[in-house]
């Protein structure tokens, strides 16, 4: 199934804004965290809540989102969430107190999360495998752009207006989407492809934890986020504690990180069906652990600086840039019949298993970066093994 080519493009585009919802709405509160403190006169502790409770509920809402579109649709339930996004929105922009703050950011991650999983059940809907593999690469490069830019955004509505102005923002994106979605947005579920029940959606889960080859995807996609979420908890201490650069240097050289993700990800659109899902995935896996080692060689060498952390670590996000999309076409391509269950469980492993690592590298950090350089290479190390070995076990190959 094969939707014309402007027509398709059209789709791709609208998908990754709806993917980056999720994102963007995450990332953008960050700036008013300490305004928020004040405003409410609470301990950070609290305030905190807005983020961590948002976090844990856009992980658990991916799991029932793909067996939901399995059983009634993929139009239906992304137009539910969405609407669920845009209601949170308004409930934070309007409240009096912080509890209700909080409630509102709880459902706008609830109604967020539908776009991290229906995107990617759509397209696998429309495309074989390895063209899935490229249109994802080209959508994912959403999930990179929203949260390097959020921050900026939500701290110039704040400057220039107030806190409310950043939940003003969420409720007018969310709006648009949700205008872009409803005409645009076609049902893609096959007939005759529905889980009857809802047992058999959630049976669905073990079904899928029960094959290598999903087990081997979803791991290079998760500890491929680990990689990722190691750098982010680890790197702004590494630079500015140990290497004593100010926090703008940092955000500069961020950006490098950003833009070897999705280097990554172009070169996997353009090129990733001509050389195949799986060799791209394995290549991109492998050269990961390649550069992780070169940044553990230049910390062992006591060679310590933003330019040997980062760009080994640009290097490393460029090499998962043409690992993940392969990686997640694959597991969502398993089984046809459980495309939107395969995307809820891989969303949610994803965040799982990088949130594990952003906890760990923090757990271990000392005086030095060699706990970051660590963890980071471990991940990639992982990533590789499940993409080269559990995923030549029962993969699909179309």
């Amino acid at each position: 199934m094969n939707a014309p080519p402007a027509r398709a493009w059209t789709l791709i585009a609208i998908l990754a804004v709806i993917t980056a919802l999720g994102p963007m709405s995450m990332q953008i509160v960050l700036p008013v965290l300490p305004v928020l403190q004040v405003a409410f006169d609470a301990p950070a502790a609290t305030v905190q809540l807005t983020l961590s409770l948002a976090l844990f509920s856009i992980a658990f809402s991916t799991l029932f989102y793909g067996p939901a579109s399995d059983r009634y649709g993929r139009r239906p339930v992304l137009v539910a969430g969405l609407a669920i996004f845009l209601f949170g929105s308004v409930v934070a922009a309007i409240a009096p107190t912080l509890d209700l703050v909080v409630f509102g950011r709880i459902i706008q991650a609830v109604g967020g999360a539908a776009g991290m999983v229906l995107s990617r059940a759509i397209i696998r809907d429309l495309y074989n495998r390895d063209t899935a593999a490229r249109m994802m690469a080209y959508m994912i490069t959403a999930l990179v752009v929203a949260p390097m830019l959020s921050p900026l955004i939500g701290g110039l509505l704040n400057d220039f207006f107030d806190w409310r102005a950043v939940f003003v923002f969420t409720g007018i994106a969310g709006a648009l989407v949700l205008a872009l979605a409803l005409p645009k947005v076609p049902e893609t579920l096959q007939q005759g492809m529905e889980v009857q029940t809802f047992r058999g959606m959630i049976s669905g889960f073990g079904i899928l934890l029960r094959v290598p080859a999903f087990l081997g995807y979803a791991g290079q996609v998760g500890f491929g986020m680990g990689m990722f979420m190691a750098f982010l908890g680890a790197a702004p201490f590494v630079m500015i504690d140990i290497l004593g650069r100010p926090p703008t240097e940092f955000g500069l050289f961020f950006i490098l990180i950003s833009a070897g993700f999705m280097a990554g990800t172009f070169l996997t659109g353009r090129f990733g069906e001509r050389v195949g899902l799986d060799r791209m995935m394995r290549f991109g896996s492998g050269l990961a652990v390649v550069f992780g080692g070169v940044m553990l060689a230049f910390v062992l060498a006591d060679v310590w600086s933003p330019w040997t952390i980062f760009l080994p670590g640009a290097a490393m996000a460029f090499a998962n840039g043409l690992a993940m999309p392969n990686a997640q076409a694959g597991a969502v391509s398993i089984s046809p019949q459980f495309a939107g269950t395969a995307s809820g469980l891989l969303a949610f492993l994803q965040m799982l298993i990088g949130a594990g690592f952003a906890q760990l590298a923090g757990m271990v950090q000392d005086d030095t970066p060699l706990p970051m350089a660590v963890v980071m290479l471990s991940a990639s190390v992982l990533a590789f093994l499940s993409s080269n070995v559990l995923t030549r076990y029962g993969a699909p190959r179309n």
